[in-house]
């Protein structure tokens, strides 16, 4: 007996030193992305990662490797923001969020610029910081819907424009870029990219699987249309993805603890006693079930907080799969582990990922039959 109760204290001490254990990461899939920058003190993580998604797309099409301007996008967004707050006299998201499809919505209209054409930053500045330009804005379109003299004059929309042009430059109409000359719209021919093949899936059971609807999400100020699939066959279409050379935009929750740039790792530990320690070492984490995934999104536990993009896989010595995410606040080492990249667990993708967005050939034959896409 006293052999066993030793025995059964070996194991137990033994399984506590394996759930201690620092994680050890090694690549499964890395797939080629431009360099990790940061948004600065803007609430653009929107325009950031899905211009380097699309900075991927432009790699795995061309073989090209092309700076964007996340900026250009931010540029010719606000207004489309500003209309919409107010001719709804105020009953609209007014912020510096939005999510993947006002990008792509933006580079239907309006084409694509290099950084080096638009970068957004004035002749003595090297870093974002829009904190007094979405202030001076907001204020500017609580005024229009305030309509102090009466009558909305016309002059609203260049006084947006006019602020825009001071705090972050006019927009080109062209420019030269390795020696050739462009217009925004014959450079995004250039780079093979065409807004209407990539689509935005998520899942939720408060709607029919296999159709689209509006995500009632306060960044969808636009009000775009998502697909809706289970659970399972989004996480199998963001592998499908990955697996076939295609990247991945994503919008997801990094409001919890248990996410951590600083460490570079985001987890859903099976106890929360383990939250904090959990970022070092590996511990067990929670399986994450569809009906889980509902309720913490239903209770505000999972909020749309974060874009970020999906750029392969890695396993941790256990075996266990993990995401490689890049994220946009940089790569100092002193506050963002993995140069900039966080590593998502399986369960932390299944429970906070509010949608992805992807290139219409990278979704599973079978998912995309039931979409008809």
């Amino acid at each position: 007996m006293k052999k066993a109760v030793l025995s059964l204290g070996i194991l137990l001490l033994s399984a506590q030193l394996m759930a201690q254990e620092a994680y050890k990461f090694t690549d499964v899939i890395d797939l080629e992305t431009t360099p990790v920058i940061s948004q600065g003190r803007t609430g653009t993580c929107w325009s950031f990662s899905s211009t380097s998604f699309l900075e991927s797309e432009i790699i795995r099409l061309t073989g090209k490797q092309i700076d964007l301007s996340e900026m250009y996008t931010v540029r010719n967004t606000y207004p489309k923001k500003a209309e919409n707050f107010v001719m709804r006299q105020g009953k609209a998201q007014f912020s510096e969020g939005g999510l993947a499809h006002d990008v792509m919505n933006s580079v239907a209209e309006y084409g694509l610029v290099p950084h080096e054409a638009f970068s957004g930053l004035l002749a003595d500045e090297t870093y974002h910081n829009h904190a007094e330009l979405a202030a001076v804005l907001r204020s500017m379109v609580e005024t229009y819907v305030d309509n102090p003299g009466r009558k909305l004059s016309k002059k609203w929309r260049k006084a947006i424009d006019g602020v825009l042009s001071a705090y972050i430059g006019g927009n080109p109409t062209s420019f030269t870029y390795e020696g050739k000359s462009y217009t925004p719209k014959s450079f995004l021919e250039m780079t093979k990219i065409v807004p209407a093949d990539y689509v935005s899936i998520t899942s939720f059971t408060h709607a029919p699987f296999y159709s689209e609807f509006i995500l009632n999400i306060p960044d969808n100020w636009s009000y775009g249309s998502f697909y809706n699939i289970p659970l399972d066959e989004m996480m199998g279409a963001i592998d499908h993805a990955l697996e076939n050379g295609f990247t991945v935009e994503l919008d997801c929750d990094v409001s919890e603890r248990t996410f951590s740039s600083k460490d570079g790792v985001a987890i859903i530990p099976m106890s929360e006693e383990n939250n904090k320690k959990a970022l070092q070492g590996i511990y067990p984490e929670k399986s994450i079930s569809q009906e889980y995934r509902q309720d913490e999104f239903e209770n505000f536990t999972t909020t749309d907080d974060h874009l970020m993009h999906i750029t392969g896989t890695l396993v941790d010595q256990n075996g266990s799969k993990y995401y490689k995410v890049k994220n946009s606040w940089g790569s100092d080492s002193s506050r963002n582990a993995n140069g900039g990249y966080v590593y998502f667990s399986e369960s932390y993708m299944r429970l906070k990922t509010i949608s992805i967005t992807v290139h219409k050939d990278a979704v599973p034959k079978d998912t995309a039959k039931k979409l008809n896409l």
